[in-house]
């Protein structure tokens, strides 16, 4: 069963628009978390929020009273030539950016000294005052998530992102597409970030919030990254670890590397190849680290007749020295 978002906020179906507001009014100042000792404060303000955001917007409750939560978030059926389903509403999930933009500030308990403990009391229906300049939203950050190959040559990438943009008239606002440009620099490492200033939501009393994406790794079926190195691990057998080798290995360009294996591989060991790791990001001329290769060593299951000879003739060998 959805959510009720009239009995969220006390409210009967026959509720006007102040009568929403009122209600969302008392109900957030009294389950805001920064006022309340209820454990579940955090929880009953995003309820709040959420059915105030749908209360309040004649469109979104439309689609509510006629479908419930499900049709609202789930897409409803059009009305034009084509047919089709409209796009669900999609809470963004942050009470706080409800309240502020209610508000108009970022703390209305700021406002005095102290705060009475009725919601019913203090702050005036409406307005308040001195609420100062607006705030900015907090930051929201995505991961931008990069194959090796995009890392190691660089690339372009699109973001499409949504956001609610404030219309014409200054009051009332609709969701739109926008597309962010990426150009990933060669040799970004994880966690690098990349900031679009003041492409979130829009609205009448906040300042948007900047857009972060964060780098991170996909995973690789061949390398793994440490810093600026690449590490790769080559499966040879027993052999070859005692008499030596060669190894090939592929690199992200698309190169095959012929690396010589010239001493005897125990365990632990590794082989290491200047410059053909990943670029290093801040070097002005191109440099890259180190691959480092490290080694699987395969023991056979099973010796030979001339093998098994060859250790009983050692073993001999040994025993009359």
């Amino acid at each position: 069963m959805g959510k009720d978002y009239y009995q969220i906020l006390n409210l009967t179906r026959s509720a006007t628009g102040a009568d929403v507001k009122k209600a969302y009014r008392k109900l957030s100042l009294k389950h805001h978390p920064d006022r309340s000792d209820d454990p579940k404060s955090d929880e009953l303000f995003l309820e709040v929020a959420e059915a105030y955001d749908v209360l309040s917007k004649p469109n979104t409750r439309a689609v509510y009273d006629q479908f419930g939560e499900e049709g609202l978030k789930s897409g409803v059926p059009t009305t034009d030539a084509v047919g089709g389903f409209s796009g669900g509403y999609v809470f963004h999930g942050n009470p706080d950016k409800v309240f502020r933009e209610f508000f108009g500030g970022d703390n209305p308990f700021n406002e005095f000294f102290e705060a009475p403990k009725d919601p019913d009391m203090g702050i005036g229906f409406g307005g308040l005052r001195g609420r100062g300049r607006p705030k900015q939203d907090p930051p929201i950050e995505r991961d931008l998530a990069l194959t090796l190959e995009e890392i190691y040559a660089g690339s372009i990438k699109k973001m499409k992102i949504s956001r609610r943009v404030m219309n014409d008239d200054g009051h009332t606002s609709s969701i739109r597409d926008k597309i962010l440009t990426i150009n990933v620099k060669a040799g970004w490492q994880s966690g690098t970030r990349i900031t679009f200033q003041k492409e979130g939501d829009q609205g009448p009393n906040n300042i948007p919030a900047d857009i972060v994406f964060i780098v991170k790794d996909k995973d690789h079926p061949l390398f793994k990254r440490a810093g600026c190195d690449l590490q790769y691990v080559a499966t040879i057998p027993l052999s070859k670890a005692l008499i030596g080798c060669v190894v090939e290995v592929p690199t992200l360009d698309g190169r095959i590397l012929s690396v010589p294996i010239n001493d005897i591989v125990q365990p632990g060991y590794t082989k290491r190849v200047v410059g053909e790791g990943m670029p290093i990001s801040k070097s002005k001329d191109g440099d890259h680290g180190d691959l480092v290769i490290a080694f699987d060593i395969v023991f056979p299951t099973k010796l030979e007749v001339h093998q098994k000879s060859f250790n009983k003739a050692g073993s001999l060998v040994r025993r009359r020295q």
